[in-house]
């Protein structure tokens, strides 16, 4: 009797350490330079998150006013964004170029995002700290106008 409780506490114990482990190591998403992402990593920051198309004017537009805004965060701000449409790695590599994309780009989602994928764009979405979204902003934005944002944001 004893050993049976023995051997089942055992396995209670490995399993909740494999589940411990696997959280500690579980990625939530891809970039397109291959870094794996967990969104706990982004406790206590601010995040932006900018979905584009290559066939949205605006979204084209306003990637030198983002790679500004990456440029000049400070470490408790992050940038991404995520390509509307399915596009193929080289693709992706094709786009960054062509654009001067300079921030991160989002190529796979292993987990669910935080935000849903929006009907329109360009859309911009801002996660607070807690790592709920905040603000969905739709329509072309500034570095200016995403700082403005955030500011109001931290006041709240």
């Amino acid at each position: 009797m004893l050993r049976k409780f023995l051997y089942s506490l055992l396995i209670i114990v490995g399993l909740l350490g494999g589940m411990y482990g696997y959280s500690l190591v579980r990625t939530d998403f891809r970039t397109d330079d291959g870094v794996a992402h967990r969104w706990r990593d982004y406790e206590g920051q601010w995040v932006v998150v900018n979905y584009f198309a290559l066939w949205c004017a605006p979204c084209l537009r306003e990637m030198p006013e983002l790679n500004q805004f990456y440029l000049h965060s400070d470490e408790k701000t992050s940038l991404f964004a995520i390509s509307f449409d399915d596009v193929s790695q080289d693709e992706l590599v094709d786009i960054k170029r062509k654009f001067d994309i300079q921030f991160p780009v989002i190529t796979h989602a292993e987990q669910p995002l935080p935000m849903v994928k929006p009907n329109s764009l360009p859309a911009t979405f801002i996660i607070g700290p807690d790592g709920e979204v905040k603000k969905q902003l739709l329509g072309e934005q500034s570095a200016a106008s995403l700082r403005s944002v955030i500011d109001i944001l931290k006041t709240l």
